[in-house]
């Protein structure tokens, strides 16, 4: 059936639309709080960690709407994903707040500080390059505090100040340059500057919290830390209602059911799901349970691709290890096991290959040994994989 993509409501792979945004409503109300902080003049520095898939780059965009609608100020959502040096950082963020500003009549104003370092670029001139030697850089990043002072001024007769997304700063984590590099930052901010109307939001994994304050113990004090959760199974059915509501579609009881089941509360899982469902359906009307299914088969195969490591796909797809995982998985997913547990559960034949598969997810950086449970326990390192493992060993059930 040709079905109009315009009707979609879902985008896999990108922020959740401010309209479909659900739940986190402690955490919305805690920011908002240091939101209306940092537009009084104060600077605020939030940590947003979770999961990988649990939509944290779906939260920090909703907050930019919120710091742009309710507290008037300038929202800057830069994506570090790649970036390793505090260079390419700080030019990614002027970069950042050219762009947001290109259509402001404060634009002129605040270009002047960039000299002759903007170029003009895209068709017809339509955006901004901020690209200045690499000596500049160095020294814009030693200086950053003055240099983000004197935008924030620029703007500061339109806005009430600037909410500074840095999101994905997991290479940045990665070198110990980055944690003294804040920590000065934000001293230097804290000890200079009477009032610096700024929010920055960081955003990573909490492993790469816990290596930046491995690196830099005393950083973990600056920040404030906000942790996403995973979603309800209420929040995740309204997800759903929402966006085939949007799209004039309906969608039956039992089909939602598998939907919100298999999402497992993650997000990037429910962006799959949904856009699968979507395209499956047999008419334009409803979301029948034989659509779900076969959504939810076409989900597991694109997550598998798009988000796991292709050995790890390959793997729990083979027919050797296949029984097992399913048997490892049981009624949910688990994201902590012991091995005598799972041997447990399997058979003598499959006793003789399950050490081969639990070396092998060690080896592919899957498991991990989880020290606080003792000998014997592993746990896994990122969510996504015993949901996608769950999701694929009970559909070929």
């Amino acid at each position: 059936m040709n079905r109009n993509p315009d009707r979609n409501p879902f985008t896999p792979g990108s922020p959740v639309p401010p309209d479909l945004f659900v739940g986190r409503s402690q955490q919305l109300q805690e920011v908002t709080r240091y939101i209306d902080q940092a537009a009084g003049g104060r600077l605020q520095n939030v940590f947003l960690s979770g999961d990988h898939g649990i939509g944290k780059s779906s939260f920090a965009a909703y907050l930019r709407q919120i710091a742009i609608a309710r507290n008037n100020m300038v929202g800057v959502h830069t994506h570090l994903g790649g970036v390793t040096s505090l260079e390419d950082l700080v030019r990614h963020v002027l970069e950042g707040v050219l762009r947001e500003s290109r259509e402001q009549d404060w634009f002129e104003r605040i270009s002047d500080l960039f000299g002759d370092r903007i170029q003009q670029v895209g068709l017809f001139g339509v955006s901004v390059k901020f690209d200045p030697p690499r000596e500049e850089l160095t020294g814009l990043a030693r200086n950053f505090p003055d240099a983000l002072g004197n935008l924030v001024a620029g703007i500061s007769e339109k806005k009430s100040g600037l909410l500074l997304v840095l999101d994905d700063i997991n290479g940045l984590a990665d070198t110990p340059d980055f944690a003294h590099w804040y920590k000065s930052f934000a001293d230097s901010v804290a000890t200079s500057f009477p009032s610096f109307p700024v929010l920055v939001l960081v955003v990573g994994t909490a492993d790469k919290r816990d290596a930046l304050a491995a690196a830099q113990p005393s950083l973990m004090r600056v920040f404030r830390p906000v942790d996403i959760p995973r979603l309800t199974d209420t929040e995740v059915m309204e997800f759903f209602k929402n966006a085939f509501d949007g799209a004039g579609m309906e969608i039956e009881d039992d089909a939602m059911r598998m939907l919100v089941h298999y999402s497992s509360g993650l997000p990037i899982f429910m962006q799959e799901i949904g856009d699968s469902a979507f395209w499956s359906a047999s008419d334009d009307t409803v979301i029948r349970e034989e659509d779900a299914m076969d959504g939810l088969f076409l989900a597991a195969q694109t997550v598998g691709t798009k988000y796991l490591n292709p050995i790890f796909y390959q793997t729990v797809r083979s027919g050797r290890y296949r029984s097992i995982v399913r048997k490892m998985m049981g009624e949910s997913p688990h994201y902590q096991f012991t091995r005598s547990e799972v041997r447990s559960r399997i058979d003598e034949d499959e006793r003789r290959v399950f050490d081969n598969l639990l070396r092998r997810l060690r080896e592919l950086g899957i498991v991990e040994q989880d020290v606080d449970e003792g000998p014997g326990a592993y746990r896994f390192v990122n969510g996504l994989y015993p949901v996608y493992m769950y999701m694929e060993s009970s559909l070929h059930d």
